[in-house]
């Protein structure tokens, strides 16, 4: 073999060598790239699945519970265990979710005095989020008594709200609760606990 024909085979021994080691960082980069947007597909779908199981997100409609929330924010629900008297909760009713205040719970009685003060069983209740008492809309017959598995709400905005106090809406059944909204989240200028 001479000399020349020696130097066209080093010259192909590497250029085949370059070749196999573009193929291989070309494979690495492939594994990769289709690593990372499978994990991002993953880390998107649990994101999804806990925000529609465990933590749903919804707006505002209306003004029922202002000053507390205001129509166009946004808040965040969880599924609690239990609700209690001042929990803000979100619940279906007519095929739509409304947003109210857990007055009284299951055996408790429910009255309102003609200024708007609310009181459960035979006591008045201190409401720091209600800007002004109102009687507003209410069709039953006082006091009322709560019935088993269900909870009593109102609106903050006791003047315009339709709640419990209303036969349209009722006590609402435990079952239908989507869940105690915990957190307001939009717009940012408000974002935090919701009290």
């Amino acid at each position: 073999m001479t000399e020349r024909s020696r130097g066209f085979e080093h010259l192909e021994v590497d250029q085949i060598s370059q070749e196999l080691k573009r193929t291989r960082a070309r494979g690495t980069m492939r594994r990769t790239i289709r690593r990372i947007v499978f994990g991002m597909a993953a880390a998107s779908a649990t994101v999804i699945l806990l925000s529609i199981l465990l933590f749903p997100p919804l707006r505002i409609y209306g003004r029922s519970m202002v000053p507390t929330l205001e129509e166009g924010q946004i808040i965040v629900a969880y599924k609690a265990p239990e609700y209690h008297a001042g929990d803000v909760v979100a619940f279906n009713c007519n095929n739509k979710i409304l947003v109210k205040r857990v007055i009284c719970n299951s055996g408790e009685w429910f009255n309102m005095r003609a200024d708007g003060t609310v009181l459960v069983n035979g006591m008045e209740i201190d409401e720091p989020y209600l800007h002004k008492n109102s009687f507003g809309p209410c069709d039953l017959d006082l006091p009322y008594q709560v019935p088993d598995g269900r909870i009593f709400v109102l609106g903050d905005d006791r003047a315009s709200s339709v709640d419990s106090r209303s036969q349209e809406i009722g006590c609402i059944p435990r079952t239908d609760i989507v869940g105690l909204v915990l957190i307001r989240v939009w717009p940012l200028d408000v974002f935090g606990r919701i009290e």
